[in-house]
C-alpha cells in the first residue's frame, strides 16, 4: 500500500452476508431443513429472515429456544445442507464487484469480516471470482468460538496487522452487529440499508452513516479519510 494511502484511506472490511451478496434463500432453507430435521416445522420464512447475518447459535437459542446440545445438532444440520446446497443459492448485490474493483484500483486495502464460517466465505468469494479483491478474508471459526462480530474484526486487526491502528479502519455492514461490533472494537463503521438490516435496527444501534445503494456506498468510500469517518 502506497504511503499516501496509509495515511489518508480506511483500511476496509466488509461484512459478507447482506453487504456483498444477497445470501437469503440458501440461509432461510438451510435454516428450515435443520428446524425441520430436529421435528420442527417452520413453515413462515420472513421468520427465519432474522437468521441472516448473526451468528447461527445465538438465532438458534434465540429464536427457538433450543438448549446448547440441540442447538449444536441443529448447526450441524444447518451446515450438511449449507454446505453442498445453500451456499450457491445466493447472488452478488449489482455492482458490488465494480465497486471493489474500484476501490483496489484506488489504492484501498480490502478485507472480508464475516460471521458465517471461513472455508464457506472462501468459497463464496471463489464461486463468485471477487477472492482477488481481498487482502485479507476472515470468518468465524467451524468451533464456534470465534462468532462474535469483535472477535471476528479483532482476528481480522490483527491478520492486517492494525491491532494498534485502529483509526485506519473502516467496517461495512448491513445489521446491527455490525455496528455493534465495529463500536466494541473502536473502528469506524458504514451501515448499507439495501442488505437484512432495518433503518430502525441501525439506528437503534448507533449507526452513524447509512447508505442506501452500493453507489452511494461506493461513492461514500472512494471519498472517505480517515479523520472525517465516523467512530459508529
Amino acid at each position: 500500500m502506497r504511503e499516501e494511502n496509509v495515511n489518508r484511506k480506511p483500511i476496509i472490511l466488509f461484512d459478507l452476508d447482506g453487504t456483498l451478496t444477497e445470501s437469503g434463500e440458501g440461509i432461510v432453507k438451510s435454516v428450515q431443513y435443520a428446524l425441520a430435521s430436529l421435528g420442527i416445522e417452520e413453515s413462515d420464512t420472513d421468520k427465519l429472515r432474522a437468521f441472516i447475518g448473526p451468528p447461527l447459535t445465538d438465532s438458534f437459542m434465540r429464536y427457538y429456544g433450543l438448549p446448547k446440545a440441540q442447538t449444536e445438532r441443529a448447526v450441524a444440520f444447518y451446515r450438511e445442507r449449507f454446505r453442498s446446497i445453500g451456499i450457491f443459492e445466493n447472488k452478488l448485490y449489482p455492482g458490488i464487484e465494480e465497486m471493489l474493483r474500484t476501490l483496489k484500483e484506488a489504492g484501498f486495502v480490502l478485507a472480508v469480516a464475516s460471521s458465517k464460517p471461513e472455508p464457506f466465505v472462501r468459497t463464496i468469494l471463489n464461486h463468485f471470482r471477487i477472492a482477488d479483491c481481498f487482502d485479507e478474508v476472515v470468518g468465524s471459526t467451524m468451533d464456534e468460538k470465534r462468532t462474535a462480530k469483535a472477535d471476528v474484526i479483532e482476528e481480522a486487526l490483527l491478520r492486517l496487522g492494525q491491532s494498534e491502528h485502529r483509526e485506519r479502519v473502516l467496517m461495512v455492514g448491513d445489521k446491527e452487529h455490525d455496528v455493534i461490533g465495529a463500536r466494541q472494537s473502536s473502528v469506524a463503521c458504514v451501515a448499507v440499508l439495501y442488505g437484512y438490516g432495518t433503518r430502525e435496527e441501525l439506528e437503534n444501534a448507533g449507526a452513524a452513516v447509512m447508505v442506501e445503494t452500493v453507489d452511494a456506498l461506493t461513492a461514500y468510500l472512494l471519498q472517505a479519510e480517515l479523520q472525517s469517518c465516523p467512530r459508529y
